[in-house]
């Protein structure tokens, strides 16, 4: 009997790699003899530097950089196991982690810590790069990061503009002189599910900007400073981004490495398979075991347990989903070879006694999951 265990984290709870080892003792305490694979997964978001350099017993590089409110953090990059390839979680450096909620403010938050990031590892000797872009708390279009990395941006005076989405409205001039050269030799690869354009009501701002802090005023002025800087990367670069799909991931950084960087998208969750190496272990399966914190509707929209399941069912095997809470249109998944859907609160409990509990529920819930499925 082979079983594969694929999670991703339960946020706010329990890691990817602890979410795999409670469930690894839950079907061990069914099925002793069962041969089981821990695949720690993500889908480009909070997380997704974590979970491959776990998968691939890479490791971290500490670094100090400037956080979304211009503060000093300890963030870090990660090195895949192969030594060669670079991860960059933006959450790291410029992350809504980073940020209490009352202290919310995308007018000023800014990408810079994200490029001191590139910036080190280029100076590190890297030349690949996987980009997770989930999480921001900014709506900057990258300006930030593209200024750690050496971009001139000034207003009509020549002075260089102040870090945050509103400062964008007084960008007069881009000067490339002194952008870090190195960057056009690399390789970019930025985990993102996200297709919204640069601007507009499907945009940046709109979409993601009240999560961020945005009031309905500041969503409309952030609007309106990214149209003007998507005007003027266009003079410059001749991208058009306003309409570009995935510009407006991450408060637009999405747009800033389509128009600055040598770089292509992919799924979040394709590029974690792909790095984990999950379709090999998969091979031969009896049974996948996939989950997060919350199941519902925009599961499968491309979050982890929808990816595992595909490639799952890709090789012919069954799927079953762990989640903390299950909502509506769960259905969907079934598609794509998931036989079932459990959450793992077994007993009225609070929130945060379902959190703090987490490692012992998904333990119990897997055990009888696995009753369920090889009984004879």
């Amino acid at each position: 009997m082979k079983i594969v265990i694929a999670t991703d984290s339960f946020k706010g709870s329990i890691s990817a790699v602890e979410a795999t080892k409670a469930i690894e003792r839950g079907i061990k305490k069914s099925f002793p003899a069962a041969a089981t694979y821990r695949v720690p997964m993500a889908d480009g978001g909070e997380g997704t530097l974590d979970t491959l350099v776990a998968a691939t017993d890479g490791k971290r590089v500490p670094v100090i950089v400037k956080g979304p409110l211009g503060n000093e953090v300890e963030a870090e990059y990660g090195v895949l196991g192969n030594g060669m390839t670079c991860v960059i979680e933006m959450a790291k450096a410029s992350g809504l982690i980073l940020v209490p909620s009352h202290q919310l403010n995308p007018l000023e938050a800014t990408t810079f810590g994200t490029g001191q990031l590139i910036k080190q590892a280029l100076d590190d000797g890297y030349t690949s790069f996987v980009l997770a872009i989930g999480g921001s708390a900014t709506n900057d279009g990258g300006a930030g990061m593209l200024q750690a990395l050496g971009l001139k941006l000034s207003d009509r005076d020549g002075n260089e503009l102040p870090f945050g989405g509103a400062a964008l409205q007084k960008l007069h001039s881009i000067d490339f002189s002194g952008f870090d050269e190195r960057i056009q030799g690399c390789q970019f690869l930025l985990a993102s599910d996200v297709e919204n354009p640069l601007v507009g009501p499907n945009g940046a701002s709109y979409v993601f900007g009240p999560q961020k802090g945005a009031t309905a005023e500041q969503v409309a002025l952030l609007d309106d400073c990214l149209l003007h800087w998507a005007n003027k990367v266009e003079e410059a670069t001749g991208v058009h981004l306003h309409t570009l799909p995935g510009a407006g991931a991450a408060g637009g950084i999405g747009g800033a490495f389509q128009a600055f960087f040598p770089s292509k998208t992919m799924r979040g969750i394709d590029v974690v398979i792909e790095h984990t190496g999950l379709k090999t272990t998969l091979e031969g399966a009896d049974l996948v075991i996939t989950g997060e914190g919350q199941v519902d509707f925009q599961t499968a929209s491309g979050k982890t347990p929808m990816g595992v399941a595909q490639a799952a069912q890709n090789q012919g095997i069954n799927s079953i989903i762990l989640a903390g809470s299950v909502g509506v249109g769960i259905d969907a998944l079934y598609q794509y070879g998931v036989i079932s859907v459990h959450s793992i609160v077994n007993r009225p409990m609070t929130l945060s006694e379902a959190m703090e509990n987490a490692a012992e529920l998904l333990e119990q819930s897997a055990e009888q999951v696995a009753r369920t499925y090889f009984y004879h």
